[in-house]
């Protein structure tokens, strides 16, 4: 075997096994963005009065700018016709790192 057969084999071997690792790799959703640094505790907020029988509090949360997480204070909101409840928005883990998760009408 010569040298430079040995060279192609080589380079041959570190490509099939750099293809077969970034194939392994967990893709990331579509929209979703991670932060390996985990979100700091929430604050605590002052609730304001309800501006109607017909609002809803949304508490604030932790938005990530793409340095360093910023706070998102607290707001209240129609409730959305026929829904029944608000389930909130929170941060939720994966090997990834860290991931918003927007809260919804139910």
């Amino acid at each position: 075997m010569t040298l430079k057969s040995v060279k192609s084999a080589a380079m041959s071997l570190a490509l099939v096994i750099a293809l077969g690792a970034c194939a392994s790799a967990p893709a990331q959703r579509p929209g979703r963005v991670y932060v390996r640094v985990a979100p700091p505790p929430a604050r605590v907020e002052v609730v304001t009065v309800r501006p109607g029988p017909d609002y809803a509090w949304v508490a604030g949360r932790y938005s990530w700018d793409g340095r360093a997480y910023a706070w998102v204070p607290g707001n209240w909101v129609r409730v959305r016709p026929g829904a029944r409840r608000y389930v909130p928005g929170h941060w939720a883990h994966e090997r990834q790192g860290w991931y918003w998760v927007d809260g919804r009408w139910r």
